[in-house]
């Protein structure tokens, strides 16, 4: 039964593997060739599963500093949106670095700095404020959507690695017992 169970695993891998052949073979990946997993030895499939698990890793740590940045963004850009001219002489707490803040007053609530990155700020009007956080916003949503892609691929690839690796590590427990017999 077991030698059935897995011949069935080696012919739905080798179909695995075929897939993976055919996403490998895209021009842009040119310098990647494609491994029948179930031809590799123990060693190299631990080690291959240790890979997808670290790469999983990053790609985990990856999606949550974007979820992260997408989060303070959302947050600026509700900020923007609830400006008004009410607010004008408004009482504020100004950041001058991301733990110090000074007290401040509203002087304006037409334009504000938005902070495009590396220290530097532009001044916007509110409209321009708001589109500009709307395309980052989708920019960064839309990079989620590739890492979370490339995550679920990497972990795809560890859990086939490592159904694999079981499977082999079976048959060589069985092999040992009936050579014991």
């Amino acid at each position: 039964q077991s030698t059935g169970e897995f011949q069935t695993f080696q012919h739905y891998f080798k179909q695995i593997n075929l897939s993976l052949r055919k996403k490998m073979s895209a021009p842009a990946d040119q310098n990647v060739q494609a491994v029948d997993l179930a031809q590799l030895p123990v060693p190299q499939l631990n080690q291959l599963r240790t890979q997808f698990e670290e790469e999983e890793n990053m790609l985990t740590q990856s999606l949550a500093q974007l979820k992260g940045v997408q989060s303070r963004f959302v947050e600026s850009q509700e900020c923007v949106a609830k400006m008004s001219k009410k607010d004008l002489g408004k009482p504020i707490l100004v950041p001058l670095t991301s733990s110090m803040y000074v007290p401040g007053e509203l002087a304006n609530t037409e334009t504000v700095l938005v902070d495009i990155g590396t220290g530097y700020h532009v001044k916007m009007d509110i409209a321009a404020a708001k589109q500009y956080f709307d395309r980052i916003i989708e920019y960064i949503t839309k990079k989620m959507e590739v890492v979370q892609k490339n995550l679920v691929e990497k972990d795809k690839l560890r859990q086939v690695t490592t159904d694999i690796l079981q499977l082999k590590l079976q048959a060589q427990v069985q092999q040992q017992q009936q050579q014991a017999s």
